[in-house]
This record gives C-alpha cells, structure tokens and sequence, in this order.
C-alpha cells in the first residue's frame, strides 16, 4: 500500500466509518496479503483510527506480514492500531 493506493483503501473504509461505533460495527483490517505499507497507507490508517476512536468505536488490524508489522513496530503505530496475529483473534477480543 502506497500513494498509489492509499486512496482507494480511504474510499473502501469511508462507507462503514459511520456505523462504526459502540453497539455498532467493529473495522478488522486483515493485512495477511500485504507485503508492504508506505507512509500514505499508514496517514490513511491513521486518520481512520482518529475518526473511530472519536466515535467510541473500534478498529485493529491483523495477521500482518513480517515487514509490515516491522514498520508498524518502527512508525509506533502498534500504539495507534490494536494489532493481533490472527482475524479470528481480533474478532474474538473486538467483539462488542
């Protein structure tokens, strides 16, 4: 995910964004086929997250690739996204 990109992920989230909220939907990224995150990617991520966490609501992503979740480990962003190993486990401790 690049400049390339990005936009076309902030244009898939945009729909859901508002129903994402306490008793409402939870946003669960699965990363497994992504192999790599620009910092345009993570800008997008970032003002997803802002949005959500203003509405009470939650996102996370999972099952990162190993350069993938370096860069979140490095951007920190590990501190702005609840990040977990597999869907099945975000699922299960994102759920409502």
């Amino acid at each position: 995910m690049d400049h390339s990109n990005a936009a076309a992920l902030q244009a898939a989230l945009e729909p859901h964004l508002p129903d994402c909220k306490p008793g409402g939907y939870r946003i669960v990224l699965d990363l497994s086929r992504l192999s790599y995150i620009s910092s345009a990617g993570l800008r997008i991520l970032m003002i997803t997250s802002r949005q959500i966490k203003s509405q009470q609501g939650v996102i996370a992503v999972a099952a990162m690739q190993p350069v993938v979740r370096e860069i979140f480990d490095i951007s920190k962003f590990t501190l702005v996204l609840k990040c977990f190993d597999t869907v099945g486990e975000a699922l299960a401790q994102t759920a409502p």
